[in-house]
């Protein structure tokens, strides 16, 4: 049996026609970018087309789109970086969500041991930040406020444009982690207001190892990598011309497909839970009609998440209880027990992300499969 991949918040398949404008800078074009001499520059000049793609699909200048390993990295140096630089203005006070992606909550955690001040935001049932939360958060020593784009476990969108008007009004930094949302829906870096933005190629078919950090014209921002002065002396490190180039070509890409892509998604999303119907002690974590049209996280009553994982593998079937970043750890899902789930109900949620290569027979036969291992699982 061929394997049903749905699991596509973890990671996305390379497209092929975005292996294919990569594979030339492997082993014809494969000078180094900050290199003076012809070859130098040919990988350069691919490099700056990838760059003014990207800041024109994120609707940002060339000049404020930066090259980083992934989202993860970008994610730190956008925490991190901002943070520094606004206690140098005595703004030693952060605000994260309870619901943000690991590589976000664990910068926060390291800015805590280093002194600084953080909070951390509640979210509603539905999974959302609240306006009036953040604004009763914020203080007048408030440097950055992180709030990410779509939540990369249940899908649920965040009002980005009001809450970074609010920080904005307080004298405060917005940045948002836009990984989970920039595969779906158009980003427009100015109608937002944000002051950084993460996105990374992986989550769009594009390769992995490969990221963007948008920083606005005028906001300061600590160096994050050490080392050259690559990346206008704001991150070392030698460009990864073919990571790059395969990310534009698979943004742009993902951008020009959005709304039939979408369309196709919603509709295997409809076709999952429609075979599902009727079937005894399944719910929906967070609020489905503000949501990615891609994910699906849903709770099992009386099952763990483990077994049914194990049973679905069996059938080759890949699905997840959550992020692919925290797989190996014991602990619930932090963002079910944000939303006010208990640990039993946490640990009896699954994630199912839909990607565009699916098709609705895999869709029903992993649908089907589900609800004949629930059956054998709640017997036994």
């Amino acid at each position: 049996m061929e394997k049903i991949y749905l699991d596509h918040a973890a990671t996305t398949p390379v497209d092929n026609e975005v292996l294919q404008k990569m594979l030339p800078y492997f082993t014809e074009t494969y000078g180094n970018a900050d290199s003076p001499h012809s070859v130098g520059r040919k990988t350069m000049n691919a490099v700056d087309d990838a760059r003014d793609c990207i800041a024109s699909l994120l609707h940002a200048k060339p000049s404020e789109i930066y090259f980083t390993s992934g989202g993860t990295e970008a994610d730190n140096w956008a925490l991190i970086g901002g943070a520094y630089a606004q206690k140098a203005h005595k703004k030693g006070h952060v605000i994260v969500s309870s619901i943000e992606h690991h590589a976000v909550l664990a910068a926060a955690e390291k800015l805590e041991k280093e002194g600084f001040s953080v909070s951390y935001l509640p979210v509603n049932a539905g999974g959302m930040v609240e306006l009036n939360t953040l604004k009763a958060a914020l203080r007048a020593d408030t440097g950055i406020v992180a709030v990410m784009a779509a939540n990369n476990e249940i899908g649920v969108k965040q009002p980005i444009k009001a809450l970074a008007a609010a920080a904005h009004e307080n004298g405060s930094l917005f940045f948002t982690d836009s990984v989970q949302f920039a595969p779906y829906l158009p980003i427009d870096v100015k109608d937002w207001d944000v002051d950084m933005l993460s996105i990374s190629s992986h989550k769009f078919y594009g390769p992995k190892g490969c990221g963007v950090l948008y920083i606005k014209s005028g906001v300061k921002v600590e160096k994050y990598v050490q080392g050259g002065e690559q990346e206008r002396g704001l991150r070392g490190g030698t460009t990864n011309v073919p990571c790059v180039v395969g990310m534009a070509a698979a943004y742009d890409k993902s951008v020009k497909e959005g709304a039939e892509a979408n369309a196709k998604l919603l509709a295997l999303r409809t076709l999952f839970l429609a075979e599902l119907r009727g079937v005894d002690g399944v719910h929906i974590n967070g609020d489905l009609d503000n949501a990615l049209p891609s994910v699906l996280n849903l709770r099992f009553d009386g099952v763990n998440n483990v077994d049914f994982l194990y049973n679905m593998d069996l059938k080759g079937i890949c699905v997840s209880a959550g992020s692919a970043c925290s797989s190996a750890s014991i602990k619930p899902s932090h963002v079910l027990t944000a939303m006010g789930l208990t640990e039993s109900e946490v640990r009896s949620s699954v994630r199912f992300s839909f990607g565009k290569n699916n098709t609705e027979e895999e869709v029903l036969a992993a649908a089907r499969e589900t609800k004949e291992i629930l059956l054998r699982l709640r017997n036994m």
